[in-house]
């Protein structure tokens, strides 16, 4: 269709005109001890994949725009966020502030994309499920936050995820068509992508993490409603960013650490310390979440796998390459 194309296009642009802006603008990234990076570098050319999105999702959905829930559930999680995120990036907002503000837009999100019936031993806990899928989102999008610190990383994570959704999706010809938010996802992060690929010419800024991070989380519960083993084929795609965010902050808050606080301390930033490249360790996120994560999930997205199981094959290495690289250990 003309929109992915377009949608990768109009990333490549206006990423490009981002850049200028933070230029003009004096809206650098100043390196200091907590940094990954050694030069000051532009920020906030995530917006470009927000906008980017969004307006695909507008044109998506544009027979069908006040009665359909999806369109409504990306839209007004997507600005909200993506907001929150720019203002941060430009005025610091207080940590409780910043997180009731994604409370709220992970709760508007799954108000409109709702949950399957759940059930627990014959008892229906949809509304627990609820409290959860809030929780859960608002990990997501926090975690991508965290997991954004190095040239390429988050924006490789995003397309190979989302990619992995895809193919879960054509698993039933009849399901294709769900796709087509995933594809528009991953032109508009490849659009970005060029400009972020090590050594990075922009980052994303939180406006662009943030939004990656709960669209993402949107997307593994709409794949739920298509069918229930997709959400654990889902949360087996995104285990990289979850294994070492979540790994990091329990160690880190086990220490007494401020675990809302800028770090060096994930795996990744230790690998990238390690190799000394970005490239490296973005690459072999790629490496793993295409040749050890999809198969794992496409096989429990078939059936042929438990999704319990299927997530303790995929984590268990993941969870002992993070203790490996140190992750959550003080600097």
């Amino acid at each position: 269709m003309w929109i992915f194309l377009f949608a990768l296009l109009a990333s490549i642009a206006l990423t490009g005109l981002l850049r200028r802006y933070a230029l003009a603008a004096s809206l650098l990234d100043i390196p200091n001890a907590r940094s990954s990076h050694s030069l000051p570098t532009p920020r906030g050319g995530g917006v470009a994949i927000v906008v980017v999105f969004l307006l695909g999702i507008l044109l998506l959905f544009k027979y069908d725009l006040l009665a359909n829930a999806t369109m409504w559930a990306f839209l007004g999680t997507g600005v909200w966020v993506a907001v929150v995120g720019f203002i941060d990036d430009h005025q610091h907002i207080p940590a409780r502030w910043r997180l009731l503000a994604h409370f709220i837009g992970a709760a508007w999100g799954l108000f409109w994309l709702g949950l399957p019936a759940l059930s627990l031993f014959g008892t229906d806990v949809t509304m627990l499920g609820y409290v959860l899928g809030v929780f859960y989102l608002v990990w997501l999008l926090n975690l991508y936050n965290f997991m954004d610190g190095i040239d390429g990383l988050a924006s490789i994570e995003a397309i190979s995820v989302c990619l992995g959704g895809v193919l879960l999706f054509a698993l039933g010809t009849e399901m294709i068509n769900q796709s087509y938010g995933l594809i528009l996802l991953i032109m508009a992060v490849t659009g970005f992508l060029l400009w972020n690929f090590p050594p990075a010419k922009i980052f994303m800024g939180d406006a662009g993490s943030g939004f990656l991070g709960i669209t993402l989380g949107l997307f593994s519960i709409q794949a739920a409603h298509a069918a229930p083993a997709f959400f654990c084929s889902w949360l087996i795609l995104l285990a990289v960013f979850i294994v070492d965010a979540t790994w990091t902050l329990v160690r880190r808050f086990l220490r007494g650490e401020k675990v809302y606080e800028a770090h060096r301390s994930h795996g990744y930033q230790f690998a990238a310390r390690h190799y000394a490249s970005h490239k490296t360790v973005s690459l072999a996120v790629a490496a793993i979440n295409i040749c050890w994560l999809l198969p794992i999930a496409l096989w429990v997205g078939l059936g042929d796998l438990n999704g319990w199981l299927g997530l303790i094959i995929a984590y268990l290495p993941l969870w002992l390459l993070a203790i490996h690289f140190k992750a959550g250990l003080a600097e």
